[in-house]
């Protein structure tokens, strides 16, 4: 199992930084094979083990969830796992013990809005402070409510010099 997943990510490797339509169109013909090969090798060896066993409970689990789990061969925007979420929101959480000082509930829910803006920013390749600054002067001034989409920070102009995230 783990030299499957080895080699689904050796050859996701090579497909990041690809556009959308080129990881859909290589994850069809290089990982929707070898996800058809795992999955069937779980299938076969599921019966080797004791129905409550360990073994057993992750095969099921995994085979319960392979929907989801293949969702990035339907989809060439999906990245193969949440890695790259999970380290955006590392700060986050590293710093939750500090949201205990907010003040209150609605303070902690405002902190916690705005660090996911923030790091939504960073993930859109967009200053985070120049979204920031620039969001709050257009509110003050009466931006719309009925059009806050377009404040969001994927509609924000991206750091000069780079690439945004395929």
């Amino acid at each position: 199992v783990l030299r499957r997943f080895s080699a689904i990510y050796k050859i996701e490797a090579t497909l990041r930084g690809k556009s959308p339509e080129r990881r859909f169109e290589g994850r069809q013909l290089m990982l929707k094979p070898l996800f058809d090969d795992l999955r069937d090798y779980l299938s076969k060896n599921l019966a080797r083990f004791s129905t409550k066993g360990k073994m057993a409970e992750a095969i099921n689990y995994t085979l319960n969830h392979w929907q989801q789990l293949t969702y990035c061969l339907l989809d060439g925007r999906v990245e193969l796992d949440t890695n790259t979420v999970e380290r955006s929101i590392r700060p986050i959480a590293l710093s939750r013990r500090n949201s205990l000082f907010a003040g209150s509930d609605a303070g902690a829910d405002n902190w916690s809005v705005i660090a996911s803006l923030l790091e939504t920013c960073k993930l859109s390749d967009v200053d985070p402070l120049a979204w920031l600054t620039t969001t709050l002067q257009k509110l003050a001034a009466g931006h719309s409510n009925k059009d806050l989409d377009s404040l969001m920070p994927w509609h924000f102009p991206k750091i000069a010099g780079r690439n945004a995230p395929s």
